[in-house]
């Protein structure tokens, strides 16, 4: 069994934006999960982000909400080394302290009519650092956890937990001022 680790945000697919940026939303990810055909071999897919709104009455939800739930299935994880997070009119870049890149831990659906397989993204309660934007963010699984997650070798509650302080570093992320010129 081998586990192909993925050093960048999101392997070659738009690197635009990350998970939290709502340009992502319904856009396509890279997402690793146990293959349903054979759980032996675990896969890197192209997923996309949000359920299907036919089936949520025209709502598209993209988290989860970790608290009080059971993900006995259909695990799989985000490559990330990043995260971005808004508040009011700002917009902040949240990686991780030592520079490292992380996992998301994610619950994957099999695709439907014209729907692709997609994702939604496991959330729990912000750690102090983010707090400060935000309520809650992504469940971080980090690299030495992959296994566990993926293979249910240990309880959701031990892994979908809120980060310790000192983890992440959040940077405002400043938009370049819009160059105008004017014709006389």
């Amino acid at each position: 069994m081998t586990l192909l680790i993925v050093p960048y945000m999101f392997s070659s697919m738009d690197s635009k934006s990350t998970p939290f940026d709502a340009d992502a939303l319904g856009s396509r990810r890279a997402i690793i999960r146990r293959n349903p055909n054979d759980v032996e071999e675990i896969e890197m897919i192209e997923a996309a982000w949000g359920s299907d709104p036919r089936f949520s009455d025209g709502v598209r939800y993209e988290f989860m909400r970790s608290e009080g739930r059971s993900f006995p299935s259909n695990r799989c994880l985000v490559p990330a080394s990043e995260f971005h997070i808004r508040n009011g009119e700002k917009k902040f870049r949240v990686t991780m302290e030592d520079g490292n890149f992380f996992y998301l831990a994610a619950i994957w659906e099999p695709a439907m009519g014209d729907w692709p397989v997609s994702y939604r993204i496991i959330t729990v309660d912000a750690n102090p650092e983010v707090m400060r934007y935000q309520e809650r963010h992504g469940a971080i699984i980090q690299r030495w956890q992959v296994m566990k997650w993926l293979d249910c070798q240990v309880p959701e509650t031990d892994l979908l937990v809120t980060p310790p302080a000192h983890l992440f570093s959040v940077e405002e992320i400043l938009t370049k001022p819009v160059q105008t010129s004017l014709a006389f």
